[in-house]
Order: C-alpha cells, then structure tokens, then sequence
C-alpha cells in the first residue's frame, strides 16, 4: 500500500491512541503502510523519552542549536539538576573507593 511519504512522529498521536486501544503493532503498520521495524523502533523510542520526562532529564535535540534558540529556565533547571547529582555519584563512589582502600591497608596490616 503506498503512501505519500509523512515521517512516523507525525502519526505519534493516532498510534499511542491504537495502542490504547489493544491492536498490535502488525494491525498499526498495515493502517498506516509502516513496516514492523519502523514502528518498534518509533515506540523505543518514545518510550526511552518518556523515562527520561520521568526522571527529570531535560530531552535535548541532537546537533548544534539554531541562531534564534533560547535555553528556558526549565532546561536550565533540569541541567543543574543533572550535574548535582553526577557530583553526588562521584564523591560517593570516591568515598566507596577510601573506604576499601582503608580495609585494604588495615587487612594487610599497614596504616
């Protein structure tokens, strides 16, 4: 069934409404003339974006921002966040590290 060629994230809308509905992915891509793998790797990803809305991670586009792009103080919000808690994780795994380390040297009897 050919069709005049809409990219799939058109679609995103009458596709979560399908999938609502119960039809399997192989009724989906037939209504629409998509091929199985397009539709999976489309809810992969919609998917992965929505755990990262879940989360709290800011969804950015790929590649360099237009001249006219503005950074929103929610992204601004959502990037300290992200960066505050990779320092948490680090120091964590670095006293994680000191503390082996200490039971390391105090198991082989040093100081």
């Amino acid at each position: 069934m050919p069709r005049s060629y809409r990219h799939i994230k058109e679609y995103e809308l009458e596709i979560l409404e399908l999938k609502s509905q119960g039809k399997t992915n192989r009724e989906i891509c037939e209504k629409f003339g998509f091929e199985l793998k397009q539709l999976k790797n489309f809810i992969n990803r919609y998917n992965t974006n929505q755990r990262k809305l879940e989360a709290g991670i800011a969804l950015k586009r790929k590649g360099r921002p237009p001249k006219d792009y503005v950074v929103s103080e929610q992204d601004k919000v959502a990037e300290l966040r992200y960066i505050l808690a990779r320092k948490e994780a680090k120091i964590k795994r670095l006293e994680m590290e000191n503390e082996l380390m200490r039971d390391f040297l105090s198991l082989t009897e040093r100081k």
